[in-house]
């Protein structure tokens, strides 16, 4: 169960990090759709887990491939907006979510 202060935290590094991807790391997505679909953080504030959704789905590993590569590039550009906010910025871990995949192959299998 996740505190209210965790909440609060998540919420604002989705938002953060939704307009890295979106303004500043075009050339890590390589012109693809990048969502941040969820981040939770640990109770100790020191990671967190940022689950991506990439759309076209074709360059999908390669383009979260680049994500972790340059995860310590995103994680400056991060503490940069939110560092008058948070005493520590967590280690990010990305994660691919695929929930929209699995929607799209449930609605294929209807439409047959």
């Amino acid at each position: 169960m996740d505190s209210t202060r965790q909440k609060k935290i998540s919420r604002l590094l989705q938002k953060e990090l939704s307009e890295i991807f979106q303004r500043e790391v075009r050339e890590v997505v390589m012109g693809t759709m990048v969502t941040v679909t969820n981040v939770r953080i640990s109770p100790d504030m020191g990671q967190a887990k940022v689950y991506l959704s990439i759309f076209p789905v074709e360059p999908k590993a390669e383009v979260f491939q680049s994500v972790k590569e340059h995860q310590v590039k995103i994680r400056h550009l991060l503490a940069q907006r939110v560092g008058k906010q948070l005493r520590v910025i967590p280690e990010l871990a990305f994660y691919l979510d695929d929930s929209l995949d699995y929607l799209e192959n449930i609605d294929r299998l209807l439409k047959q």
